[in-house]
């Protein structure tokens, strides 16, 4: 997958551009964080909550959290982040390792599990990013949350069900569902603007992709008619115009 990924870098920007792997705590592997250093990219991989890794974040001593940060800067309410690399054994890990924990208060009516301590709930990662301000590194960490955002769109592109019973069939389904999630983000990207840009497939579906429309023919030729009174009709106009307008590909 982190292959893949790297892929889609054009190459001539490869070696210039500093490039940071985020991943759950799936990616605590070492064959992964190796592959990581001989390709001189960083990492942040979510961190297993082990009982040394416990231990050590009842050790913390409570001068040294400090308060998590939210995206725009602003202090994270009820959330805290502590360095905890010096009270954990990393030597098997590679040399320059961190690890970063950060304790919340659970939102109201939220479960806790018999081993959160204190009403806390604590999530680890494990990084090489250096610099002293680990409430930004931990919101960065934090922010690859945003893939399973993209996950939850492709649900409602067809993800959310796979149709049938052969394997192969559904591998078609499947590369279809990530072709219908390219075209939205390029065409929220390079052609919608304000909320549009930032909607969800559902609610993009219902405003833009369900205006009524009739196409016209007229001298061989082909004219598209929205319905004027739709709210989001003018919206759709101008995505098209904006479309016609881009240059042609290279």
């Amino acid at each position: 997958m982190a292959d893949a990924a790297l892929e889609q870098i054009p190459t001539e920007h490869v070696e210039a551009i500093d490039i940071l792997l985020r991943v759950d705590s799936a990616g605590a592997t070492h064959e992964l964080i190796d592959w990581c250093r001989d390709g001189r990219i960083r990492y942040s991989v979510g961190f297993d909550l082990t009982e040394p890794i416990r231990e050590a974040i009842v050790a913390v001593e409570q001068g040294s959290w400090t308060p998590a940060l939210r995206a725009d800067d602003e202090p994270r309410e009820g959330a805290e982040v502590a360095e905890i690399t010096e009270l954990v054994d990393l030597s098997g890990w590679p040399e320059n390792s961190r690890l970063i924990v950060r304790r919340e208060r659970p939102h109201p009516g939220a479960q806790l599990s018999f081993t959160d301590h204190d009403g806390h709930r604590f999530q680890v990662f494990l990084t090489d990013q250096q610099g002293a301000d680990i409430a930004d590194l931990e919101r960065r960490h934090r922010q690859r949350a945003r893939v399973e955002d993209q996950i939850r769109c492709d649900k409602d592109t067809g993800l959310s069900n796979l149709p049938f019973r052969d394997f192969d069939m559904n591998a078609v389904w499947l590369e279809l569902v990530l072709i219908a999630h390219d075209l939205i983000a390029w065409t929220k990207a390079l052609l919608l603007t304000g909320e549009l840009a930032s909607c969800e497939p559902k609610r993009l579906r219902y405003r833009l992709l369900h205006v009524a429309a009739r196409l016209a023919f007229h001298g061989r030729r082909g004219k598209l008619r929205l319905q004027a009174n739709w709210p989001w009709a003018a919206d759709l106009a101008h995505a098209f115009a904006r479309l016609k307008a881009m240059p042609a590909p290279r």
